[in-house]
């Protein structure tokens, strides 16, 4: 493959990325918690730019609590412990719920929604619906994750005689742990961020805090987002 024909190869990956409404989401996210930790709440260019892309980040997410609505009312995986499916279904809940009110704050600062007071009353339940999902999302990452280990500690048993690795079941659990465990970090930094926005712990998550962790969980969001690579070609 020629260089002309690497790069091609590549900027259409980047085109596919950028493509997706969700990359685009969070990029301005990631842009959104990278200026609220410079600015540390305090008033400013920093500040500015901290609410326009919180605001712009809205219209992205419009109608978007149908996707968890969906998966609400969806069956689950046949196998599934009873507890992982409460937490699964509460978490969804819980999300769409979030996802749906966010609409109406977005209606109020934009001044079609006239009320402010209760504008910023949704607003605060819309944030509370998150924590709780980022929690539920946590907990179900945990429980995955041991459940994950269980079978892959059961396939190593039968694996004794050969390497481990050059198995393509052994490969597909390990991929699929390392993913989790990643979820697992983003669903608790997110956590943490919930709390800051909330103010439920202002003097130990400060707006600098809540942005660093803000900032940290975006570029976690980004990368779980990437397309995979292709394939490279072998030459003869």
């Amino acid at each position: 493959m020629s260089t002309l024909d690497a790069t091609r190869a590549e900027l259409g990956l980047l085109v596919l990325y950028l493509n997706k409404a969700e990359a685009r989401d969070k990029i301005c996210r990631a842009i959104q918690y990278g200026s609220k930790f410079l600015s540390n709440g305090e008033p400013g260019t920093a500040q500015n730019v901290d609410k326009t892309t919180s605001l712009a980040r809205k219209v992205f997410r419009l109608f978007k609590f149908v996707n968890d609505l969906h998966a609400l009312i969806s069956p689950t995986p046949q196998g599934t412990p009873l507890p992982l499916i409460l937490l699964g279904k509460s978490k969804n809940g819980l999300l769409s719920t979030f996802l749906f009110l966010d609409q109406i704050v977005w209606l109020g600062r934009t001044g079609i929604y006239k009320n402010k007071e209760r504008t910023e009353l949704i607003g605060r339940i819309s944030m509370y619906c998150w924590l709780g999902s980022t929690i539920c999302t946590t907990l179900i990452e945990l429980g995955e994750l041991g459940r994950l280990s269980g079978s892959m500690k059961k396939l190593e048993k039968e694996l004794k005689s050969s390497n481990k690795y050059d198995n393509e079941q052994y490969q597909a659990k390990l991929k699929k742990s390392n993913e989790r465990t990643l979820a697992l970090i983003k669903a608790s930094i997110d956590t943490v961020v919930a709390v800051g926005l909330l103010q439920l712990a202002p003097t130990k998550v400060t707006p600098r805090v809540t942005g660093a962790f803000g900032f940290v969980s975006s570029l976690i969001s980004c990368y779980q987002l990437l397309p995979p690579a292709p394939a490279k070609s072998k030459s003869l």
